[in-house]
């Protein structure tokens, strides 16, 4: 139907430029403005077609994507196009922030535990093997305690009362 509309609208303009061409033979400036008006409109019809048809194929693929989200049984929440997020920050919130990532205890065992690996094989060349666990058992030992120390005194474990 749309193809149609435009075939006709197309038609109607060619024969308007025909006759307008026709009957100008005496130079006449009212057919020359009547045919640049008939143009001026079948292009704005087309134009105004052609949005229509931009408009409606978004419309047509915005509905198939609300159509996939809501497919879902359980979704209860109607998503909004808000993008706004209010954060109420309360010292614990602050605190748990903070948390994240390695703790110093964490490093410490774990380069404590390398160094003391390589140090115990380096050390008892006889059994390598049970030198680096002996080291890493030690080292890892010490290196969490410094590194717990550190984390109570930057105040990331609270110290037993």
């Amino acid at each position: 139907m749309k193809n149609s509309a435009i075939t006709f609208i197309a038609l109607t303009a060619v024969s308007l430029s025909l006759l307008t061409a026709c009957g100008n033979a005496s130079g006449e400036k009212q057919d020359v403005l009547a045919q640049e008006m008939a143009e001026k409109r079948v292009n704005d019809s087309l134009k105004l077609d052609s949005f229509k048809r931009a408009e409606a194929a978004k419309a047509a693929l915005a509905e198939q994507e609300a159509a996939k989200s809501y497919s879902k049984k359980e979704s209860n929440i109607i998503p909004t196009t808000n993008t706004s997020t209010v954060i109420h920050a309360s010292p614990e919130a602050a605190e748990e922030q903070q948390k994240k990532g390695w703790s110093d205890a964490a490093k410490g065992t774990a380069i404590g535990a390398g160094v003391g690996a390589i140090g115990g094989a380096l050390i008892d060349k006889d059994k390598p093997v049970r030198g680096a666990a002996i080291g890493a058992a030690i080292g890892g030992g010490s290196g969490y305690a410094i590194g717990r120390k550190s984390d109570r005194e930057s105040g990331r474990v609270e110290t037993k009362k």
